[in-house]
């Protein structure tokens, strides 16, 4: 009698195991599969606009050089949508929303090579954080010119360093 209970709880305890390793892995195969359903419901929260590293050529026409000047800008995606059928629908199926500035800092460059009688200051934008919106033209500047050759200048280049320290030619403004 003790050897078959003893049989009978080693069974037991068998079938307990794989019963648990059962719901163990059910438990894994649920817990990847909510993981997946957050990363899809939630990942348009992720964000896509962030500022980014740039560099931007500028030149005044009595200056003696074209200064190459290292800033951040807003890049990235965010969702828009436009439907087809926004008169019949109205305007809340109409969603344009652009990368843009959310903090700036202005800065301002000497822009060296230039006569006593010309204005040697140039002031840029400086994107602290970005955010998804619409642009407000009041502030910033929204056009885009893109070309296929990239910045272009007509004289030499000269660098100007960003922080302090780095050159003289900057001022933080």
């Amino acid at each position: 009698m003790a050897k078959n209970s003893y049989v009978l709880s080693t069974v037991s305890h068998k079938i307990r195991s794989y019963i648990g390793l059962k719901e163990i892995t059910l438990l894994n195969m649920t817990a990847v599969f909510s993981c997946w359903l957050f990363f899809l419901l939630f990942s348009p929260a992720v964000p896509m606009c962030l500022p980014t590293d740039f560099t931007l050529y500028a030149e005044k026409p009595e200056c003696d050089f074209c200064v190459a000047i290292n800033t951040t800008i807003c890049m990235g995606f965010c969702y828009s949508r436009d439907s087809n059928m926004r008169d019949i629908l109205g305007p809340r199926f109409l969603i344009q929303r652009g990368c843009t500035y959310d903090k700036v800092e202005y800065r301002t460059a000497i822009l060296p090579g230039c006569p006593v009688n010309a204005n040697p200051v140039f002031t840029y934008p400086v994107a602290l954080s970005c955010h998804c919106g619409a642009c407000r033209t009041d502030s910033d500047e929204c056009a885009h010119r893109a070309s296929m050759d990239g910045a272009k200048c007509t004289k030499p280049v000269r660098r100007i360093y960003p922080y302090p320290g780095q050159s003289n030619y900057v001022i933080p403004f």
